[in-house]
């Protein structure tokens, strides 16, 4: 395995230069934490890591009290940064994660105030019991890093990152999440039922009092950049890519699919792949790379075919797409 090396300094005097090594050291503290907190869910925690890295969106899917809200507060506590929390409901408008203009009555003018959304990390809590126009306000911000309000552009704080919860679709007073803004999610992930030995260390860490107390920053959020800037400049090898692309290539083709993955799955499938390299300590991309994070980028960016399919068959499909895409070497 090559480790990575590669220098990264802050132009922040105050900053201690950090090298790519000591990086990784500081998001593997955090795993180590998350695992102390969430317990039973290693491949969600490092599902999480490896999207924050991508510099992209996750959505968490599941029952209420599995422990999402719980995951995305212990990664705020984690790692410093500036980060706000939005209980979506159904009365909860645009203006209220975006900012509105309040009129001034001393200058006879109105001021911009800036809404929850300016921040690094947003906790956008239960996503799809908020209206679809609300949910709507999060498209531009997801996909851009910035927010357009009365024709005026404001840039959002880098990393922008948004962890998002929702219960599953039927339950009561929830809106589904249309398909232009699930694209925006780089991840989908489901938290799932922990099992009995998880869940009796759970029980017994939570006897006298939350472990959420105990957290403190042990990573910034310009290390986070640094992190995630080693994730934009790895180099991957044409034979990975063009592997990454039969996979795209069979989704579109498959006669289960309606929609297959759109070119903006790929990059995201590529990032997400480059990602998850940085976060196993390799300065390459290995198919399995690609094999590991693509059901999480891509099942919730087609649409199968048949009446009432669920996410479950999506990554089956996935899956089974996966198997039949010749590896390259």
């Amino acid at each position: 395995m090559s480790p990575i090396t590669t220098d990264s300094a802050s132009t922040d005097p105050q900053s201690v230069p950090f090298s790519g090594q000591a990086l990784l050291n500081k998001i593997e503290a955090v795993r180590d934490r998350l695992h102390q907190v969430i317990r039973g869910k290693q491949d969600v925690i490092d599902a999480v890591l490896t999207c924050m890295l991508a510099e992209g969106s996750v959505l968490l899917e599941d029952v209420p009290g599995v422990g999402k809200t719980t995951l995305a507060k212990a990664i705020a506590a984690l790692i410093d940064l500036d980060f706000e929390r939005i209980q979506c409901t159904p009365d909860l408008l645009p203006a209220d994660i975006l900012g509105s203009a309040i009129y001034q009555a001393a200058t006879a003018d109105f001021k911009f105030r800036r809404g929850p959304v300016f921040c690094n990390l947003l906790i956008a809590d239960e996503i799809n019991r908020a209206s679809p126009r609300t949910q709507s306000a999060l498209l531009e911000a997801m996909a851009e890093s910035q927010v357009t309000i009365d024709t005026t552009r404001y840039d959002l704080p880098r990393p922008f990152i948004v962890i998002a919860t929702q219960n599953p679709s039927g339950f009561e007073g929830t809106y589904p999440l249309p398909e232009s803004q699930l694209d925006r999610f780089l991840f989908r992930l489901s938290m799932d039922y922990p099992d009995q030995e998880s869940e009796v260390q759970l029980l017994l860490d939570q006897a006298t009092h939350n472990p959420l107390d105990d957290l403190q920053p042990v990573m910034h959020g310009d290390e986070l950049a640094a992190l995630q800037q080693l994730v934009r400049e790895m180099t991957v090898d044409e034979k990975v890519v063009q592997y990454l692309v039969s996979v795209i290539a069979l989704t579109r083709q498959d006669g289960r699919l309606s929609v297959g993955a759109s070119p903006r799955g790929s990059k995201m499938l590529l990032r997400a792949a480059q990602a998850r390299a940085v976060l196993r300590k390799r300065d390459y991309v290995l198919p399995d790379d690609v094999q590991a994070v693509a059901v999480s980028v891509l099942a919730h960016r087609i649409t199968v075919r048949a009446v009432g399919a669920t996410w479950a068959d999506a990554a089956a499909i996935i899956d089974d797409l996966l198997e039949q895409a010749e590896v390259v070497v």
